[in-house]
């Protein structure tokens, strides 16, 4: 009797041990069933930043603003239906994310190879990786395994997401709300070295603000009107837009940070030493950027029969 009862507590323990399995995510997910899904991703976003460099900030953002919503689950991509007001017109996102045709393109490639195989949620994890690395930044292992959530939540898009306005306490708490470091903050804030912002963004900033170098400031100025003109668009990096490095880090020690979330990082606070790390020490924030992606893209993943895998990434099967 006690040998058959040793057996079931084993054997119970078997099946826990698989469901903890199934809700993690793992580096060879797609290794037999769809072998050419991560070629077939990172050719079509080389193809992508090819055509339009900014391509790969949008899709690194994609990836950011879908994770801190209700976790890493494709939700940003699904358009609005009768039944639910999806996150694309949130105010973080609203005229603000892009890359859902690229993404469209992923999926509708990936699918002729493998139907029903990869996720979305899966695509926009690894279209960021592909995205830093195209534009000369670190890599990453991608865990892979998500599948697809059939609702989105405009709320917590708006609550979530932390906004250009905050100030250093309330960005430590949005991503420490995550379960991210201070430091893991400041270097996931380094994705600024590439991308571009609207006017309406930094407006503010530009007009009201002190601790801008004046000659940044003016440039900024003749694109960014007092009013109007809220859609023209500035680059996060004025050194090199386009590429993934530390400069960005440099820019924030020169008071050339183009929000004020961005200057808060080095303002006489708690994180002005981790930028001066990042700025003279790029392996350091390649390696930890790197780190605390791997870090995001595991963010409240669905996993096993949780979810689904969509057929095409803006609507639920």
């Amino acid at each position: 009797m006690a040998f058959h009862h040793f057996r079931l507590c084993l054997f119970l323990s078997f099946l826990i041990f698989l469901g903890m399995a199934s809700a993690q995510l793992s580096t060879n997910f797609y290794s037999s069933s769809c072998p050419n899904a991560l070629s077939t991703i990172k050719s079509a976003v080389n193809s992508a930043i090819n055509n339009e460099a900014r391509m790969g900030a949008s899709l690194l953002r994609l990836h950011f603003h879908d994770c801190f919503v209700n976790g890493c689950d494709g939700s940003i991509l699904l358009d609005d239906t009768s039944n639910f007001t999806g996150e694309k017109t949130a105010g973080p996102n609203l005229n603000s994310v892009r890359g859902f045709d690229v993404v469209d393109t992923i999926k509708s490639q990936v699918e002729s190879a493998c139907p029903g195989v990869v996720s979305c949620a899966d695509i926009l994890a690894v279209a960021a990786r592909d995205s830093v690395v195209a534009l000369g930044g670190p890599s990453w292992t991608v865990r892979l395994g998500r599948r697809d959530s059939t609702t989105a939540s405009l709320n917590t898009a708006n609550s979530d997401i932390p906004a250009p306005t905050l100030n250093l306490s309330g960005l430590i708490s949005s991503f420490s709300n995550k379960g991210f470091s201070a430091n893991e903050m400041v270097a996931l804030s380094g994705s600024h070295t590439i991308g571009q912002a609207r006017c309406t963004t930094f407006r503010a900033r530009i007009y009201n603000e002190t601790n801008i170098d004046a000659s940044f400031q003016s440039s900024l100025q003749a694109n960014c009107p007092s009013s109007g003109g809220d859609n023209n668009l500035s680059p996060l990096d004025t050194q090199s837009p386009t590429t993934f490095d530390n400069a960005y880090f440099t820019n924030l020690v020169n008071n050339k940070g183009l929000l004020h979330s961005d200057q808060e990082l080095f303002n006489g606070g708690s994180t002005d030493s981790q930028v001066n790390t990042y700025r003279t020490r790029s392996t350091t924030f390649f390696t930890d950027f790197a780190n605390a992606m791997v870090k995001m893209g595991n963010l409240s993943p669905l996993t096993g029969t949780n979810g689904e895998i969509r057929t095409n990434c803006r609507k639920t099967n």
